[in-house]
């Protein structure tokens, strides 16, 4: 069994009537690693993930989870996996401690209880009822009960959704724990620092179909991996600034006064050229800083900038 990738699709189709929300999604996600799946509303992503946990029957291709079909074989692949919804999952008149303990016991070896309560922080809200607790702590329930079991895979659907920092970063120390002990996490986000804080393997998620897939070192790459940014007078000659840069270097004017200057790679000796130009011209760069090119910008450059609703 361990030969299979914790998670394997091909030519995923998922329709609601005409709209298809999964379009012929291929994915490949290798056992041991934290794997984040980004994409904007509405991408396909979260009818993805539910049709890898059963919850939704493919119209078309194949999944397996665990080398298991997960509708078929869903009374075999349960016991494996942990699942945190965005919402649900929990009775409304169930206290805290109570739901996580009932949790646990539906497994043959789980967490210690007490423990897994005082790393959440849960410890001050066992007793209150699922409806009472604020959304941070809702969220740290469902997290709870994700995990409690020991799963081999867990999947995460915005984990860190409302979280004050201190529990958001309580949860990225628990996803690296689990990854540890070897476990697969995927995570699905619209948070870029935290996949690029947590993720092994990034996928793109758009229309349905996974446009892009890498480490978020690999897909950070292509273009200007780094730029150089500065403030200073509008309408600096910028054809003179470009002749004493290193070749495939571009400056351009963002905005009146505010400059970019791309080039791979960024090195001291791009950076001392840039003043050493403005020193000659008598110009004097302000906010003079060092941007590397992020997650976020290979996501907007992937799906566009326009909003969706």
């Amino acid at each position: 069994m361990d030969a299979h990738p914790a998670v394997e699709i091909a030519g995923l189709v998922k329709r609601y009537g005409a709209k298809a929300a999964v379009d012929g999604l291929d994915l490949r996600i290798e056992r041991g690693t934290v794997t984040a799946v980004l994409g904007p509303n509405g991408a396909g992503k979260t009818t993805t993930i539910e049709t890898c946990e059963g919850y939704r029957r493919p119209d078309a291709g194949t999944v397996r989870v665990l080398g298991l079909d997960p509708v078929r074989q869903a009374g075999e692949l349960r016991p494996r996996i942990g699942v945190m919804l965005q919402s649900g999952g929990v009775y409304a008149g169930a206290r805290a401690a109570e739901m996580l303990r009932h949790t646990a016991k539906l497994h043959a070896h789980p967490l210690e209880v007490d423990a897994l309560v005082e790393r959440l922080g849960l410890g001050s809200c066992g007793r209150t009822t699922y409806r009472r607790l604020s959304g941070g702590q809702q969220q740290r329930l469902a997290l709870a009960m994700a995990v409690v079991g020991r799963p081999e895979l867990v999947f995460l659907d915005e984990p860190t959704a409302g979280l004050d920092p201190q529990a958001r970063h309580a949860t990225w120390d628990l996803v690296r724990d689990l990854r540890r002990d070897g476990v697969t996490v995927v995570v699905t986000t619209h948070y870029m620092d935290e996949a690029e804080q947590l993720a092994d393997a990034v996928a793109i998620v758009d229309h349905g179909r996974v446009i892009a897939q890498g480490s978020p070192e690999q897909l950070c790459r292509g273009g200007a991996e780094s730029s150089l940014h500065f403030a200073g007078p509008a309408g600096l000659d910028l054809g003179a600034l470009t002749k004493v840069l290193p070749d495939g270097a571009a400056a351009v004017e963002l905005a009146p006064g505010s400059y970019r200057v791309d080039a791979t790679p960024l090195d001291p000796q791009l950076v001392a050229a840039v003043t050493a130009w403005c020193a000659a011209a008598g110009v004097l760069p302000e906010k003079l800083t060092v941007q590397r090119r992020g997650l976020e910008d290979v996501f907007l450059e992937l799906t566009g900038r326009e909003l969706r609703s």
